[in-house]
């Protein structure tokens, strides 16, 4: 891999630690869903107390993303990479430590919150100091990470809190974090780069308190509402963060028309093909998320499977969705342009198929890895075709909005997907059948923005010729120099 800059003297081994810090954070989303059981044994929490162990990171990670992006750009990936980093270690042995549930919610949210400040810094890096090939190849490794590390999770989770390690339950949970980021932290001193950030004035920060606002408004009745029975508050929540959003929208044009530094360029957000392949790249990582959420209970409840085979059986998916990445830069161009729609294609053919099969066993494992096939080439490219379509310096402004972007999806759908799945009467059966071909319609839906984003990509390569976008032949002409 060639990095862009002579900053970057190791390229592998700087993308081994921020692909490895992103693999941590993705763990921690998911491993505490399994380890839930043991916690409410062991601290006896309320209902809502153990709901803000699970989702408080969730939370935190969510609102603070796209500051954690600024930050990075302002003073420096390096620097907001490793502090994240430090951060999280001490929070995860804080949370391994927690002797009532009060600490461990406390020592949760703040482990979200520098999840926050370190991921963003991830693509970032990958966007800064990778460009053709060599980018395409990080952003595949990226995906991979991205999948494996919620499916590990969960497998985690259920080995560790079964093999009851020195008698501590759920705490090595936690405290397996604590050498893995120390070990992380001392290879991330060494490996990344260094960076001074480009010092660009104060933060924002009533656009942070807006646009908090608004995600705020968003997740806490996604995360909390369907557990809570979707009483009246969680949809005025929902209702208002759509004008809560709209004046973050309002503040960020305002700072940038007067020459400041916004949170989010919205200029970023004005491109088509940006656009397009956020909504794409949303639709098809809802119906992800939720799947993990409803073919666990699905596999445990309706076919009495364990929740040790429910991890398992989607190391296929992973599989898979990493062959992907690597896959793509060795496609023929003009078949790498519709690998979007050809994925969510795949994607949405294999949910109707596990849905109308009611498959188990041999049958379910191959269609688990066609979807992942599917996810894996449509969320690949489009994240590469956002970034080619966006110059270097609006790196952090992507990376945030991207993630962001993912962590609501992820929220959304199984909030909406789980909702309906535990809602439906009948045998389990019959409503993992109706979830199935809810996800396959919505893998429709991700094609059909992907395929919007394919004509507004066609339509600016038109406009300036030469078959690229702008941010594309200055990515080549840099990458020419180095």
């Amino acid at each position: 891999m060639t990095p862009t800059d002579d900053g970057a003297r190791h390229p592998r081994g700087m993308l081994a630690v921020l692909l490895l810090g992103q693999f941590l954070v993705n763990v921690d989303t998911a491993i505490v869903n399994v380890a839930g059981p043991s916690v409410q044994d062991d601290l006896h929490p309320s209902g809502g107390a153990l709901e803000l162990v699970v989702s408080g990171y969730t939370l935190t990670y969510a609102v603070l993303l796209v500051t954690g992006a600024r930050l990075g750009q302002a003073r420096g990936h390096r620097r907001m990479f490793l502090l994240g980093l430090a951060a999280f270690t001490a929070a995860s042995l804080a949370c391994g430590l927690a002797p009532a549930t009060g600490a461990l919610a406390a020592a949760r949210l703040v482990q979200g919150a520098a999840g926050a400040l370190m991921v963003p810094q991830v693509l970032s890096g990958i966007q800064i100091h990778f460009t053709g090939k060599a980018r395409a190849r990080a952003q595949g490794m990226l995906v991979l990470t991205l999948s494996g590390g919620a499916v590990a999770g969960q497998v985690l989770g259920g080995v560790i809190v079964s093999a009851d390690l020195f008698g501590l339950g759920w705490r090595p949970v936690f405290l397996v974090n604590v050498p893995a980021g120390i070990a992380l932290l001392a290879a991330g001193a060494r490996l990344l780069p260094r960076d001074a950030g480009n010092g660009s004035g104060r933060l924002d920060l009533g656009g942070v308190a807006l646009l908090s606002a608004s995600v705020l408004l968003a997740t806490v009745p996604l995360i909390f509402g369907r557990e809570a029975g979707w009483p009246a508050w969680t949809w005025i929540c929902l209702a208002a963060s759509a004008p809560a959003l709209a004046l973050f929208v309002r503040r960020q044009r305002r700072v940038t028309a007067r020459g400041g530094t916004p949170l989010v360029d919205p200029r970023v957000l004005a491109r088509p093909v940006v656009a397009w392949s956020l909504a794409s790249i949303a639709l098809a990582t809802s119906t992800y998320f939720a799947m993990l959420f409803t073919l666990a209970l699905y596999l445990q409840q309706g076919l009495g499977k364990s929740a040790m085979f429910s991890g398992l059986v989607l190391v296929s998916w992973v599989a898979a969705f990493g062959v992907a990445g690597p896959l793509l830069p060795r496609l023929p161009a003009r078949l790498a342009a519709h690998a979007p729609v050809a994925g969510y294609l795949i994607l949405a053919a294999a949910y109707l198929s596990i849905g109308l099969t009611r498959a188990d066993g041999a049958l379910l494992v191959v269609l688990l890895g066609f979807g992942g096939l599917g996810l894996g080439l449509g969320f690949a490219s489009q994240l590469g075709r956002a970034t080619a379509d966006v110059p270097a310096r609006f790196a952090p402004d992507l990376s945030g909005v991207v993630n962001t972007n993912s962590q609501l999806s992820a929220v959304a759908g199984v909030a909406v997907f789980g909702t309906l799945y535990l809602g439906l009467g009948g045998t389990p059966r019959h409503a993992f059948t109706v979830v199935m071909t809810a996800f396959a319609g919505t893998a429709l839906a991700a094609c059909a923005a992907g395929f919007a984003g394919w004509l507004a990509a066609r339509r600016e390569e038109a406009r300036h010729g030469q078959g690229s976008s702008p941010a594309r032949r200055a990515e080549v002409t840099a990458s020419s120099r180095v």
